[in-house]
């Protein structure tokens, strides 16, 4: 038994998968990287600012200390001042038993306490706030000469540090919500452009497949009021042919929408040359003289697509021939090879020319300045080349009242 191999459709929707789903791995391996840096640097800093302060309370404590082996209150005041200066954060000294030291405001530092309050309202105000202080860190033992304890001081972070302890969360809340918003938005414009292509492109098809189709309607009627003149019938049988033929190119064209197309090493100037005459006998329709003039080296080969490629060359005709308006229209293609490689087409036209706003949108997809269309020809054609050629496709100039020049460049 033999297993079936996998379509080249389903091989390369699987890549595709495979590669998003790397992708989305890599970007939050990244995202996650940020945060973890956010957060240690940020830790970094707390610590040290905790260090810091751990440090001069620890001080304070030492310099209380050597105040009881001073002998004067004045020698004590100056210790208990030396102190006060470098501290930013709430301090409370206490005697051993854990109770404030009163008066209460000169022996607690950066507390706000209402001193117009009962001494007992303020004594359970303090309270609480040591036995909070206690939670968070132990208090520093102030001993006499013989070792007991006589003062303890508590002490709790600065409001400095309390903020930056929850800075990283907030950003990261922060950063978060406007990449959820930012998600939110991208997609709701992906889905809606994803949604303007599908109808465009479905309109495309039905304007494609309009000219053919409504070219055969005519030619039944014709065969049925004429079934009885040989001559006419096969010209008429011929003629439906050719819109057949039509068919499978308009047919082919979509089908290898999507998907890598094959390419071949014919000569570009044949290529060209077909389309050209094809739009020659159907530009006087338009109800203006338009003249396509045509300078192709009839040397120049090249890969491409032939339906693909042909579909890139019709839409820049079309759009040089609409943007016509005077009645002696000139529509030049110009084939040549640089001699450093590569083959360059030009497509120029003495039409309306565009403005600078409008020559940054012509490409994408939707974006048109007619009445009817629907704005899919050059955004095709600009993946038909880049995608499937490997190739670029560009404005070279554009000047209004004067004409339009588009420029591809393939790969030789």
């Amino acid at each position: 038994m033999t297993m079936s191999q996998p379509s080249p459709d389903r091989v390369r929707i699987w890549r595709a998968s495979v590669t998003k789903w790397q992708i989305k791995v890599v970007l939050t391996v990244f995202g996650l990287g940020i945060i973890a840096s956010v957060l240690l640097y940020t830790k970094a800093i707390v610590d040290e600012l905790i260090a810091n302060e751990h440090r001069t309370v620890e001080l304070y404590a030492n310099l209380m200390k050597r105040s009881y082996m001073a002998t004067t209150d004045e020698d004590i005041l100056f210790y208990v001042d030396l102190t006060y200066s470098s501290i930013h954060f709430p301090v409370i000294l206490t005697d051993r038993s854990e109770r404030p030291v009163y008066p209460y405001q000169q022996f607690i530092l950066n507390v706000d306490l209402d001193s117009t309050l009962p001494v007992q309202r303020q004594r359970d105000a303090l309270a609480a706030m040591i036995h909070e202080m206690k939670q968070e860190y132990p208090p520093f033992e102030i001993t006499d000469p013989n070792g007991k304890v006589v003062q303890k001081v508590f002490y709790t972070n600065s409001a400095i540090v309390s903020r930056l302890k929850y800075m990283p969360y907030v950003e990261i809340m922060i950063v978060t919500a406007f990449i959820m918003i930012g998600y939110v938005a991208f997609s709701t414009i992906k889905r809606n452009e994803e949604s303007n292509i599908w109808v465009g492109m479905a309109k495309e098809a039905a304007h494609q497949l309009g000219t053919p189709l409504s070219s055969m309607l005519a030619w039944l009627d014709i065969l049925r009021m004429n079934q009885s003149d040989a001559s006419m019938v096969v010209t008429t049988a011929n003629e439906m042919g050719r819109d057949v033929d039509r068919l499978n190119v308009i047919a082919n064209r979509f089908s290898k929408i999507g998907s890598k197309p094959k390419l071949e090493h014919v000569v570009v100037a044949d290529v060209i040359e077909n389309v050209v005459r094809y739009f020659e006998s159907r530009l006087p329709n338009l109800g203006r003289k338009v003249v396509l003039k045509r300078d192709l080296d009839p040397t120049i080969t090249c890969d491409i697509s032939i339906d693909l490629f042909e579909w890139v060359i019709e839409n820049l005709i079309k759009n040089a021939a609409e943007a016509i308006e005077r009645q002696d229209g000139t529509i030049e293609i110009t084939l040549w090879k640089r001699a450093k490689g590569g083959v360059v087409i030009t497509v120029h036209d003495n039409g309306k020319g565009m403005s600078a706003q409008v020559r940054s949108k012509v490409f994408e997809p939707g974006y048109t300045t007619k009445k009817r269309g629907w704005g899919l020809g050059l955004s095709l054609s600009r993946r038909i080349i880049e995608d499937y050629h490997n190739g670029k496709i560009f404005i070279k100039e554009s000047i209004p009242g004067q004409g339009t020049t588009f420029q591809i460049e393939l790969p030789s």
